[in-house]
């Protein structure tokens, strides 16, 4: 279904292609039109519209990663969910973006905070942890004070432009080598110790070991001391270092390389939950083909070619800006954007996407949007900015481990002393059990166990055409049990089209439609529209005629070839007296099925009918099979006629259908369903859905490509009009749902092993590692899962 061009005037808005409903007729009254769900009376189109909520915290997302590079981290203080965009600089403040690699997790966020809050000339502080920015609003004069004071912390502080902050994030490289000398180190001193070699060999060997990979360990876990935060850097530090001081020294050496060596690993596999979102941003090529004011091409920037700009894209390249085609056609590939598994054919006067193929022929478009506030640009913000609302099951998490982690670091402090004072233990024994239980005490892998996963499914959605505005819809998705649809444009194509075509005569097939054309191509009905259609395709074209008088209400009639025809509605054909008992069965059959009936009539009687509707989209049916086979039950909300709104239900399947209803009644609707305590989702696509899709639990946007507004504040926006995506959703919410629960379960297990394990007096610290370390890698792998699990191939090919 091709999209209405977007008015020159307003270059932000991206239109969608208007509906109009089959019972639009052109005999229904006024109060029949009032009741339609899209397009006014007169039957013009409306532009669609999404649900209204409140902004889209733009701060400081929830990071993809909570441990990487090198660090790893306990509860902290996040980002505040629903807080709005970055605050806008007051009392001559200016705002500062500065680029801190280290800066992967809360604990660096907290540190940050406790350091720069309070400071002189210093205001609102704003964190993107996934792009790994601080944005800060100060005094002019204070920007060296801060970036100081940020080196403070042993991180770095980059200035850089704030157009810069959605540009891929570097990853600091580290070299393997010294790493691997250190574990070289570690084994000899491990052997020196076997081997029963002078002590003082193995402790060279170990400190060796411990100076080459660990300082970076001991400075980390000294500032983390210094704020008070016992985060795993602070841990592995007080064990290390009491380990050396009980003289394990070939064990602290290894521990300390098996630990750097983890968190090597654990950071570089983080990193793809952080690639699977700013891959994204890699979509759209930086730079496109623009026409000169000379007529000469030149190769441009993509940021700095301006809205309607004349753009040429050749076989095989990528498109780098939103823009509607004015010359040429092709096929693309709108997968990144849509999740359409199919090329999708285009020709003037269709939208295009920026980070979409151009699989085949050779067009030109008029760019609509600027590189930043592209579609693609607008799906990349929306998903950063849903990593800020911290889903049900992460806010569980978080709870639970500021809880956790003081109870452990309490018993491992029991653990060294009650037993060598209670009952005559050994101290030197129990002091190493309880720095066992230090670093089993990090709940690394359980605080990293929801964001990578979330993330992950956050990722997954994108890939498959879904934006989903955060977490919390993500796995309250699961949870559904009924489903609310619009009908048109929903359901249906929102665009009526002939369907039947019945002789009552011996009047000739072919003539008998080109008079019908004749006549509708004079009214802009959207029901003659079809009927004009359907001939114009078959290759008949309009008869002379004059005469046309429209009839409000009922239809159209003129003189054609010298006698006088009409093409009019069940009401005028009764009034005409020229409706007869056969004649009245074949319309009320045809009506019976919510079509829209018109007759072809002359001086001597009906001649012709013809039966127009909106039909259902291909998916429609097997959207809704697959939703009852999830256990989820549908219902229609509809503003058209009920006849018509039964008969479409019936053929889709849905168990209940409402017709007849106004924006406030669909509402009523949605608030009885959840009333009756069921988790409602709520599909459409007008203006009259709005106050149902903000209602409902979860509000799904339908064909949100290229609609800002969709993007920005739906809690789910199908890319596409392909309702099977909404199964889709749903299965992939229970999938995301059950690796949460395993990535739970597996942190809290495995550490509950491993602490049974030391109090019995079988730990040891580099079993410690792996309970804290290895259990980390293993839910990350799992979260990660999401990402390599392929999407279903449900997507029908489109065309425009």
């Amino acid at each position: 279904m091709r999209a209405a061009s977007p008015p020159p005037a307003s270059p932000h808005y991206r239109p969608v292609q208007g509906h109009h409903h089959a019972s639009a007729c052109c005999g229904q009254t006024e109060h029949e039109h009032a009741a339609h769900d899209h397009g006014g009376p007169d039957g013009t189109a409306q532009a669609r519209t999404t649900r209204h909520l409140p902004p889209v915290p733009m701060s400081g997302p929830e990071p993809a990663s909570c441990c990487g590079g090198n660090t790893c981290c306990g509860p902290a203080e996040t980002t505040t969910p629903g807080r709005e965009a970055t605050v806008p600089p007051a009392n001559g403040e200016v705002q500062s973006h500065i680029r801190i690699l280290q800066m992967d997790c809360p604990t660096e966020e907290n540190l940050l905070r406790s350091r720069l809050t309070g400071m002189d000339g210093v205001g609102h502080l704003d964190f993107n942890l996934m792009q790994r920015i601080l944005i800060v609003n100060h005094q002019p004069a204070r920007l060296a004070a801060i970036l100081d004071a940020i080196r403070g912390l042993d991180l770095s502080a980059e200035p850089i432009g704030a157009d810069t902050t959605g540009a891929p994030v570097a990853t600091q490289s580290q070299s393997w080598w010294p790493l691997a000398l250190a574990g070289v180190a570690a084994l000899a001193s491990e052997a020196a110790h076997w081997l029963a070699a002078p002590a003082w060999l193995a402790a060279a060997l170990a400190l060796l070991a411990i100076l080459i990979c660990g300082t970076s360990t001991f400075r980390k876990g000294w500032i983390a001391i210094r704020h008070r935060n016992f985060n795993i850097n602070a841990l592995m530090s007080i064990a290390v270092t009491g380990a050396l001081f009980i003289g394990q020294w070939p064990e602290a050496a290894m521990v300390m390389v098996l630990f750097t060596l983890a968190e090597r690993i654990e950071a570089r596999s983080l990193d793809r939950a952080r690639k699977a979102i700013s891959g994204l941003m890699q979509l759209a090529p930086e730079q496109a083909t623009v026409r000169m004011p000379d007529g000469r091409w030149q190769v441009l920037a993509a940021r700095e070619i301006d809205i309607g700009a004349r753009v040429r894209v050749r076989p095989g390249e990528r498109i780098a800006l939103d823009g509607e085609i004015v010359s040429g056609r092709s096929t693309l590939n709108q997968a990144p954007i849509t999740g359409e598994s199919l090329p999708v054919d285009k020709v003037p006067g269709d939208p295009v996407f920026a980070g979409t193929i151009n699989e085949t022929g050779a067009f030109e478009y008029l760019v609509t949007a600027r590189a930043d506030h592209s579609t693609l640009a607008r799906i990349i913000h929306a998903i950063e900015a849903a990593q800020g609302a911290r889903a049900p099951t992460q806010r569980f998490v978080d709870a639970f481990a500021r809880i956790y982690t003081p109870v452990v670091l309490a018993i491992a402090l029991a653990v060294a002393v009650l037993p060598p004072l209670t009952l005559g233990g050994e101290w030197l024994a129990w002091i190493y059990k309880a720095l066992v239980l230090l670093v089993i005490a990090c709940p690394c892998a359980l605080v990293i166990s929801t964001p990578v996963t979330i993330v992950s499914g956050l990722a997954a959605a994108a890939r498959r055409g879904i934006l989903v505005k955060g977490g919390i819809h993500l796995e309250r998705g699961r949870e559904l049990n009924w489903i609310a649809l619009d009908k048109t444009g929903t359901l249906t194509r929102g665009q009526p089209v002939q369907t039947d075509f019945i002789m009552l005569s011996g009047l000739d097939d072919t003539r008998a439609r080109s008079l019908a054309a004749t006549l509708a191509s004079h009214s802009d009905h959207p029901v003659s529209r079809a009927i004009a259609s359907a001939a114009n395709t078959d290759g008949l074209a309009p008869l002379p005629a004059s005469q046309f008088e429209a009839l409000p209400g009922r239809g159209v009639s003129g003189v054609i070839d010298g006698a006088s025809w009409l093409l009019g509605n069940h009401r005028l054909i009764h009034e005409r007296g020229l409706c007869s008992d056969t004649l009245e069965a074949r319309l009320a059959a045809l009506e019976t099925q919510g079509k829209t009936v018109v007759v072809l009539a002359g001086e001597d009687g009906a001649h012709a009918v013809f039966a127009v509707a909106d039909t259902l989209k291909d998916s429609s049916r097997a959207a809704i099979a697959e939703l009852h086979a999830l256990g989820i039950r549908t219902v229609m909300l509809s503003g058209d006629n009920p006849q018509t709104v039964r008969a479409i239900a019936s053929e889709v399947g849905m168990d209940e259908a409402h017709g007849d209803l106004l924006p406030e009644h669909k509402l009523a609707r949605v608030d009885a369903l959840n009333a009756s305590g069921a988790v409602v989702g709520m599909v459409g696509d007008g203006i009259n859905d709005a106050p149902a899709l903000a209602r409902a639990d979860i509000g799904f946007a339908m064909g949100a490509a290229g609609t800002g507004t969709a993007i920005e504040t739906a809690d789910v926006a199908l890319m596409d009009d392909d309702l099977r995506k909404l199964p889709q959703f749903v299965r992939l919410s229970r999938r995301t749902h059950q690796l949460l629960v395993q990535n739970i379960a597996l942190a809290l297990g495995i550490k509950a092993i491993f602490l049974a394990l030391t109090l019995a007096g079988l730990g040891t610290m580099w079993m410690a590692v792996f309970a804290d370390v290895g259990a980390s890698l293993i839910v990350v792998a799992n979260g990660l899962r999401l990402l390599r699990e392929a999407p279903s191939d449900h997507s029908p090919r489109h065309t425009a």
